[in-house]
């Protein structure tokens, strides 16, 4: 019975953090004024425009928050035919997008499930491998919002976690995956 209910909860989380992830309408959400956010070295936040209508690659829980990493249909398809783990690395134009929240529990739902709070930040990568070869061929960008502003600002060395504030701020941290192209994020069966 123990076990049904935590299987329960487990299921009912990942589907609310996958439908809160598409479902979010707030004008941060939805408002032009982002896509005018850049980081340092010219990684636009409008370079991963439509990002809320992307496929879910995964969810994870790391750090104190929850999040849903997203992929466009370029990096969704390279999953499918089975990159990195047939030694092929990503194509160019592929792009991910990680959205942070803090947790909470929802009361209401049996279990109670841990679900999306707070929305915390975003992460993303794009492989551009001509414009980005120092970087693994890849850029990324990570940015901060603020509730009482409602707006985004490029994450910087004071955020949390720490981030490097310009377009090859991730490069030192996935380093360790580079046999993966630089890829933490395991594409879950389905």
């Amino acid at each position: 019975m123990h076990v049904a209910l935590k299987s329960l909860a487990l299921g009912s989380c990942a589907a609310l953090l996958v439908a809160a992830a598409f479902a979010a309408d707030s004008p941060a959400e939805s408002g032009p004024a982002k896509y005018s956010v850049k980081v340092p070295g010219g990684l636009a936040f409008a370079e991963f425009k439509g990002y809320e209508s992307w496929s879910v690659i995964a969810i994870s829980q790391n750090g104190g928050v929850i999040a849903a990493i997203l992929g466009n249909p370029q990096m969704i398809n390279a999953y499918k035919a089975g990159v990195p783990g047939n030694g092929k690395p990503f194509p160019d134009g592929s792009r991910m997008a990680k959205i942070h929240w803090k947790p909470k529990k929802q009361e209401t739902y049996p279990g109670p499930p841990t679900v999306p709070g707070a929305l915390e930040n975003l992460d993303f990568m794009v492989k551009d491998s001509k414009r980005f070869a120092d970087s693994g061929g890849w850029g990324w960008a990570s940015f901060d919002y603020d509730t009482a502003s409602d707006t985004f600002k490029p994450s910087t060395t004071a955020s949390q976690p720490p981030q490097g504030n310009d377009a090859k701020c991730g490069l030192a941290c996935h380093t360790i995956v580079k046999a993966k192209d630089y890829v933490f994020t395991e594409y879950g069966k389905r």
